[in-house]
């Protein structure tokens, strides 16, 4: 059975008041006695339990900070926990952020074997996948120029085709409903769709409360690296909603 269960996992950075303060600074500043700035510890993830089941359809919700994004990212293996466990039963997509992680030097082509080989395809599945890629990514004729040329919308187009030509057992998505200029999004939206209705285990997160409930059966919303409420995705968005709500400023009255 595909499953996601994490059991008391946290999640811990350290970062150093002075952003540029490298490794290789505070190695040589310790051999030189020098002082170092102040290191403070980020708990992104506080002990955390979660189970995640095959036929689930699952939404992560909460306000910017809360770790939503962080804990996806430690359900795709991009951050081990550093206390606890995460483990993970079937083969992964993470849908994030489509321009990053090409070759710039490379054309278009080679970067579909790079992404697709990162995704964890074989070559012969890249080979098998790939002018469906170049078609849907509508890239044609610039598919074989370095993507250094290309514009932003031609790389997220390209990102995007690559991303999503394979069927994986979970997906995890991190706000990329909509892919592209305006004339790509109805396909994007599309080709979603058809994935999400074929994944049998699904991880949504996205401050978009109407595609979470419409895509999701069940909501976890997240603040300051806690889980504060799970539950069928009706109940928890309007906990949320009404936790959240304000109160809009009077309109000034006329002069």
């Amino acid at each position: 059975m595909r499953q996601i269960n994490l059991s008391n996992a946290k999640l811990t950075f350290d970062v150093y008041d002075d952003k540029s303060f490298s490794f290789k600074q505070a190695f040589i500043s310790w051999m030189l006695r020098r002082p170092q700035p102040r290191r403070r510890r980020i708990e992104a993830i506080k002990d955390v339990t979660l189970s995640i089941v095959e036929g689930e359809r699952v939404g992560i919700i909460g306000n910017n900070g809360s770790g939503k994004s962080t804990i996806l990212r430690m359900m795709a293996g991009v951050y081990p926990p550093t206390a606890g466990r995460c483990e993970i039963d079937g083969n992964v997509n993470a849908l994030f952020d489509f321009s990053l992680g090409f070759e710039q030097n490379a054309t278009g082509r080679d970067n579909v074997y790079y992404r697709g080989y990162l995704q964890g395809q074989s070559p012969s599945s890249i080979r098998n996948h790939i002018d469906e890629i170049i078609e849907f990514s509508e890239l044609d004729e610039f598919i074989d120029i370095p993507i250094r040329c290309y514009s932003a919308g031609m790389l997220v187009r390209l990102g995007f085709a690559i991303s999503t030509a394979v069927d994986p057992d979970i997906l995890l998505i991190d706000e990329c409903l909509a892919a592209g200029d305006a004339s790509f999004q109805a396909k994007a939206a599309a080709r979603m769709d058809e994935m999400i209705s074929r994944a049998q285990l699904i991880v949504l997160v996205s401050h978009d409360l109407g595609a979470i409930e419409r895509l999701c059966t069940r909501v976890v919303w997240m603040e300051r690296g806690n889980v504060v409420l799970d539950g069928p995705a009706a109940d928890v968005i309007a906990a949320y909603q009404d936790e959240n709500k304000f109160t809009a400023a009077p309109m000034p009255e006329a002069a």
